[in-house]
């Protein structure tokens, strides 16, 4: 061997990146004037892609491996630069490494409030956080959508817009699943796959994918959660009689076993509470029993369901008629004592002087006015 062919095994090209940042997700290789010594070598780690770029466009993706960059392994470098199989001489491409690993708890959560119509609580407003995954799916589309031409591309500069499309989503999806709010912790498993799904077309197009998606917690507003908290207060407590019984025996309990710490105030209100038990359990009787409640008033009965009449003149009959209306025609000489007259439930035909309900307006009939003075 020549001391050139020494010299030059010597000095063999050697392109790789070794990174010990968390958050790097593309690296240029940097050379003076971006110059490639052609036999180089490549070294692609696990966890990595390399991609050539060569006048502006896209050539070749190196996958995790050793390579000599010659011919036989740089098809589409080889078809733009028209080489033979003889070419020796070194060349100008730019290099980017890309992390493929991927870049796990990572933040989203919702800026504002949610709205949604709970079959519940009706409208409410909730918000959501949570974690998720990011990895390099497609180096080539990754390179094309998103990096460009960024020397060194980390995920912040991503991050922003990967959690605005999985709050979007997020949002579509649980207006539309129509879940309660109390059942939604239970269900965040199936609305984190759920959201996933939805925004996979969308990452797919960035060359990217969300392996992992999780719903840490969706919360309520705090008048609500005060609510909830009242409600299920009184849930615990149940019967509140013996609850009040139990916390003022707490509290005759904590004054007896401190005489000092209250002085007289403390007794006074020890011996309050002991006489108001003592009379409370009077009333209930010596074993807690609750007194006998007052008997509910009986409602009135129902109003007399007015009767109406018909009357028969001359092989007819008219009506029918109210007690007030046949009043006022007894006074205009329309209904007479002998008039036949007939109601729902009486048997047959009655002059009107027979029913006592009607014979009474036949007795409050004025007498005859008497006669005009003479001149």
């Amino acid at each position: 061997m020549g001391i050139l062919d020494f010299l030059s095994g010597q000095f063999i090209d050697v392109i790789e990146w070794t990174d010990d940042t968390r958050d790097t997700m593309v690296w240029r290789f940097e050379r003076e004037g971006h110059e490639i010594k052609y036999g180089a070598k490549l070294t692609v780690r696990e966890g990595q892609a390399a991609v050539f770029i060569h006048e502006g466009q896209l050539a070749d993706v190196f996958t995790p491996g050793l390579y000599m960059l010659e011919t036989n392994n740089m098809p589409i470098m080889t078809s733009l630069q028209h080489w033979d199989h003889g070419f020796k001489s070194p060349f100008k491409s730019e290099i980017y490494f890309i992390n493929t690993t991927r870049f796990s708890d990572l933040k989203w959560g919702t800026k504002n409030p949610i709205m949604l119509r709970d079959p519940e609580f009706g409208p409410t407003r909730i918000r959501a956080f949570g974690t998720y995954t990011v990895k390099v799916a497609d180096p080539a589309v990754f390179m094309k959508e998103i990096v460009g031409t960024d020397g060194e591309f980390t995920m912040d500069e991503i991050s922003f817009q990967i959690r605005n499309i999985i709050v979007q989503q997020f949002s579509q999806a649980i207006a539309s699943a129509n879940i309660p709010v109390l059942d939604m912790a239970a269900n965040t498993e199936s609305v984190g796959k759920l959201i996933a799904t939805a925004i996979a077309p969308t990452i797919t197009a960035y060359g990217i994918t969300i392996p992992e998606l999780y719903i840490e917690n969706i919360s309520l507003p705090e008048a609500v959660e005060a609510a909830l908290d009242k409600r299920t207060s009184m849930g615990i407590a149940g019967d509140l009689n013996k609850f009040t019984q139990y916390s003022a025996a707490e509290a005759m309990t904590a004054a007896a076993a401190n005489p000092n710490g209250g002085g007289g105030m403390g007794a006074g209100l020890g011996m309050g509470m002991g006489m108001a038990m003592a009379n409370q359990m009077t009333q209930e009787g010596p074993w807690g029993a609750v007194p006998p409640q007052p008997a509910a008033p009986v409602p009135p009965p129902p109003p007399p369901v007015e009767r109406v009449w018909h009357i028969a003149s001359n092989g007819q009959t008219t009506g029918p008629f109210s007690r007030a209306t046949m009043g006022q025609m007894v006074g205009r000489g329309e209904v007479a004592r002998d008039s036949m007259v007939w109601t729902a439930g009486q048997d047959g035909w009655k002059q009107a002087e027979e029913i006592p309900e009607l014979a009474q307006l036949f007795t409050v009939m004025p007498p005859p006015p008497p006669p005009a003075p003479a001149n």
